[in-house]
């Protein structure tokens, strides 16, 4: 459920690029909106409305979905403003090389990754073990802004918003699995 929440403004987005344009009649005047500034705008709204709804039922939110949410209304912010669609395109790119700059940091400027800080009441590992699969998010996290950049960019706008959904969705799901597999030759689970 957790991870449905998470990607639930991804996926309304996504909806809302698909079935959210076209002309609409208000007060006898027709306006043409565009599904990739609908979408950002639905965007917007729910990303608000996780933080908030997360505040009020947990009383805590977590970070990766506040620094989301700023990246969320600054970029989205732009992309309406301005009616440049390049602004909300950059931002899976933002997210994930700040968090690679994130867990970078974590790992050399404090005594343990942030994989290790999350995982370590669950599982042990050895240090080295730590390091790699701390370097690998960063890999993936930089490689993953990469992608979606050249997608942005090289492919119309339909491409890049099933890319955003499926594609980047595909690349996390098919990178956990394999980090999963390396992780299970290496883990001792921790008795508690």
């Amino acid at each position: 459920m957790k991870l449905f929440f998470d990607f639930l403004p991804i996926v309304l987005f996504f909806v809302a690029y698909k079935f959210g344009g076209g002309d609409y009649t208000f007060n006898g005047v027709t306006y043409q909106l565009e599904g990739i500034y609908v979408a950002t705008a639905v965007m917007i709204v729910v990303s608000l409305l996780q933080v908030c709804i997360t505040w009020l039922l947990f009383r805590k939110v977590e970070r990766a979905h506040l620094i989301t949410l700023a990246l969320v209304l600054v970029l989205g912010g732009l992309t309406l403003w301005l009616h440049n669609p390049d602004f909300i395109k950059w931002k899976p790119t933002a997210v994930n090389w700040l968090f690679a700059l994130v867990f970078i940091g974590a790992y050399l400027f404090t005594d343990k990754s942030l994989l290790e800080r999350m995982m370590a009441d669950h599982i042990q590992l050895p240090a080295k073990i730590w390091t790699r699969l701390n370097l690998a998010w960063v890999a993936f996290f930089v490689l993953s802004g990469l992608v979606n950049l050249y997608v942005a960019f090289n492919f119309d706008e339909a491409t890049w918003v099933n890319f955003k959904l499926f594609g980047m969705l595909g690349l996390t799901i098919v990178f956990v699995v394999a980090q999963s597999i390396y992780l299970a030759k290496h883990a001792v689970e921790v008795k508690k």
